[in-house]
């Protein structure tokens, strides 16, 4: 049984993200999305709430799971019987800094490989960050996130603009 996970902040989940986790859950047996905790980053939304939107936009897809985990990915990966971490990439730029990634958990767990998606041509211009600015100047995000991240962005932005 082959068992992939997909890693990320995930902040909040876009269209992007989902169309990497229909592709990679349609190839893998079973797909983790695993929300991660990263101490670089400060989160618009609190780790529960990454996994609830998650969790909403997945509940279709009967071979995914949520999960959210601190530590080293090839750790979660190792834990959860998993044999493939799932990464997308955008533009060329992603392409060395995912590929350093890819080596080094190679190195760490030569048993947890890489798979790359690219992303589809509708979402490589597409991140959390792009989304998360146009939501807080009141910008209509919906053809980039699900209508429950739309929502859950207004309640975010309007509790901080207060």
């Amino acid at each position: 049984m082959a068992i992939a996970v997909y890693p990320g902040s995930f902040d909040p989940v876009t269209k992007g993200h989902l169309d990497i986790i229909e592709r990679a859950a349609h190839i893998n047996d079973q797909l983790i999305v695993a929300v991660l905790v990263n101490s670089a980053k400060n989160p618009l939304f609190t780790l529960d709430e990454r996994v609830q939107l998650l969790r909403e936009c997945c509940k279709d897809m009967p071979n995914v799971t949520v999960e959210s985990f601190n530590g080293l990915t090839v750790n979660f990966a190792k834990a959860h019987g998993a044999t493939v971490l799932v990464r997308g990439l955008r533009a060329v730029t992603d392409f060395e800094v995912e590929m350093q990634l890819a080596q080094t958990n190679r190195a760490l767990m030569p048993e947890v490989d890489t798979m790359f998606f690219v992303t589809s041509i509708n979402w490589s211009y597409l991140s959390s960050s792009i989304v998360k600015e146009a939501a807080c100047y009141g910008s209509d995000v919906s053809k980039f996130v699900t209508p429950n991240v739309v929502e859950a962005l207004k309640k975010k932005y309007k509790l901080l603009n207060k």
